[in-house]
């Protein structure tokens, strides 16, 4: 498989100092990509995002940005 060919990730940034840990971005990913760590969302799974965005759109402090 070429590497244009393989499934390319999206890039997803939290700003730590943005997040206040309420875990909507969480709970609104319909594919588990993120998790809390503590009192900050995490990737834990990147692969599994869709880049549907529900995470960056649902974030109330603007904390997430998926970007393709």
């Amino acid at each position: 498989m070429t590497e244009s060919a393989a499934k390319k990730l999206p890039r997803i940034v939290v700003n730590e100092k943005l997040c206040k840990g309420c875990s909507i971005c969480v709970d609104f990913c319909p594919t588990d990509v993120l998790e809390m760590k503590g009192s900050i969302a995490a990737v834990k799974n990147l692969a599994a995002c869709t880049r549907c965005q529900l995470c960056d759109l649902r974030c109330p402090d603007f904390a997430i940005q998926v970007f393709d």
